[in-house]
């Protein structure tokens, strides 16, 4: 949702890990620079984390200064492809321009919040698909991302895909 000073990204993310379900409720609200303003996220259980950036590199926890995530430009929350869209948006990369991403990592079972390197290169275009090699090397992850030209993803391998809803447009 866009506003007038910035974009608002709400929604639910579920999941299993190691069999065990979760789920989050998020409401993340970014600068029109698609810079990370400040982020509220649930779990199902009744847990809650409140992330803010503070000033260009730094982050406040819960309240708590967080320096340990000091040059993080994003907030990247496991098991949501919805926030890969963030940096795709900050960068603006053209066709063959590479760049790092650090992030906040938060953990969707714990809501702990740990640092997340990772890198965006801009590939060429497949049939108006905005296509990116991502690697995130922590996790030994590397595949190329799909993005429709709204800047949502389409298809991350392996974490998630977007699919239509009958009767929505």
């Amino acid at each position: 949702h866009v506003e007038r000073d910035g974009i608002l990204l709400a929604g639910t993310s579920v999941g299993t890990q190691d069999g065990v379900p979760w789920d989050l409720r998020y409401v993340i609200e970014l600068e029109s620079s698609w810079r990370t303003r400040r982020a509220v996220i649930e779990a199902g259980d009744g847990r809650r984390v409140e992330i803010v950036r503070d000033g260009a590199a730094g982050w406040v926890i819960d309240g708590t200064p967080a320096p340990r995530l000091g040059g993080c430009a994003d907030l990247d929350l496991e098991g949501s492809v919805v926030t890969n869209t963030v940096p795709v948006h900050r960068l603006a990369l053209a066709v063959a321009e590479r760049a790092d991403a650090p992030a906040v990592y938060l953990r969707a079972r714990t809501l702990t919040a740990e640092r997340l390197d990772q890198s965006y290169a801009r590939v060429p275009d497949e049939a108006g698909v905005l296509v990116f090699d991502y690697a995130s090397p922590r996790f030994g992850y590397r595949d190329r991302l799909r993005f429709a030209p709204d800047g949502l993803v389409l298809d991350y391998p392996n974490i998630g895909s977007r699919v239509r809803v009958l009767g929505a447009r």
